[in-house]
């Protein structure tokens, strides 16, 4: 007995019992198929720059709250750092700047060799 021959005396037999259901279960079954049916994804084509933005646009639902407020804490973070890390350089250059305008470093400073070694330890005071 080959594949196709036990297909078609299994359906024959299936068919047969379809006959012994009751009503209510016929109904039952249509429904649910129905429901299936409705529910069933239909292959759809189109270009990949569209599937991209489908897939960025799925990706961009199935975000949680908690998600989007962990991006923005670490947004806020980055760029508090980058805030602080500006105002330290702001401050170094300052204090470089007031000691070069209120004359306390000597003429022959800026031809010295370790003019750069006296601005890091005058920053770092």
């Amino acid at each position: 007995m080959n594949e196709q021959h036990f297909a078609y005396k299994l359906r024959q037999h299936l068919n047969r019992g379809l006959h012994e259901v009751p009503n209510k279960t016929l109904l039952r079954l249509e429904e649910g198929r129905r429901r299936a049916l409705a529910r069933q994804k239909v292959a759809v084509r189109h270009s990949v720059l569209a599937g991209v933005a489908g897939f960025l646009q799925h990706q961009a639902d199935n975000l949680r709250l908690r998600q989007v407020g962990l991006a923005l804490l670490l947004a806020l973070g980055v760029g508090t750092y980058a805030f602080w890390h500006a105002e330290q350089s702001i401050s170094e250059l300052e204090v470089i700047d007031s000691a070069l305008l209120s004359d306390e470093l000597p003429v022959a400073a800026f031809t010295d060799k370790g003019f750069a070694a006296w601005l890091t330890s005058s920053a770092s005071q």
